[in-house]
């Protein structure tokens, strides 16, 4: 079997990805699905770590916008991210995956605290490692927390699980004459305000050359084939074309 183009990947799922059509919760059809799709990244020896959102519990920018103090409603934001990494543990470990919690904020019960080496360690024993609860710092997203995390862990990239294809010049779902970008700088995201992850985000990545895959979750096998380095989704990269950058 040929090997896998990247050998450890830090995947960053939205809050609203786990909550399917519904658009609030969880629901378990869509974390089975998910978990068999990282199974079967971990059965190719891929390092897997997963960064999660909240969204679909609380959304602290949103409730922020409403009158509530921004700290306050990052931080409740940061707790929603760890009731989806404990519901994602357990999709995980019904699929027979090790699977490790780091929240970065304390709570001993429910999982570990953030240590990066203990991280690294996981992974090298071939664990899921999840990580919960962000930056740990009010007004810091989870893509930015994943950037963090995917440096920390020394991944090779960063693959975005979204509910569309990719990254497109209008919003698919709305506008029918959308068109989808195969391949974009980090410059060219930055300066056209593209919805790929925040600016802060995106920035970091290309500080230290971070290659972006955003990908459609829903397609079954998508995820082993951006492991393996088939083109699909938009890669986000230093240079507008060539391979060699996609991998660091």
């Amino acid at each position: 079997m040929t090997e896998p183009r990247y050998a450890r990947m830090m995947l960053k799922l939205s809050g609203e990805a786990l909550s399917g059509e519904a658009g609030h919760g969880i629901e378990p059809a869509v974390l089975t699905t998910l978990a068999r799709e990282v199974r079967a990244l971990h059965e190719l020896g891929v390092q897997v770590s997963i960064v999660n959102g909240g969204g679909n519990i609380f959304r602290g920018v949103a409730a922020s916008a409403r009158g509530m103090d921004r700290a306050s409603a990052d931080y409740m934001g940061m707790l929603a991210t760890v009731i989806n990494a404990l519901a994602l543990q357990d999709a995980l470990e019904k699929e027979g995956l090790q699977t490790r919690v780091l929240s970065a904020i304390a709570m001993q019960e429910v999982a570990e605290p953030y240590i990066r080496r203990r991280a690294m360690r996981h992974l090298e024993k071939g664990r899921i490692v999840i990580f919960a609860a962000g930056t740990g710092n009010p007004y810091f997203t989870t893509d930015m927390a994943a950037c963090l995390r995917a440096m920390e862990m020394h991944a090779e990239v960063i693959c975005k699980a979204t509910m569309v294809d990719g990254v497109y010049d209008a919003d698919p779902r709305t506008s029918p004459d959308a068109s989808m970008f195969e391949r974009l700088t980090y410059d060219e995201v930055l300066t056209r305000n593209l919805r790929v992850m925040d600016s802060t985000a995106v920035a970091l990545c290309k500080e230290n050359g971070l290659p972006i895959i955003v990908f459609n979750m829903k397609v079954e096998g998508n995820m082993t084939r951006v492991a393996m380095g088939d083109r699909i989704g938009t890669i986000v990269t230093a240079k507008a074309s060539g391979a060699d950058e996609l991998s660091r």
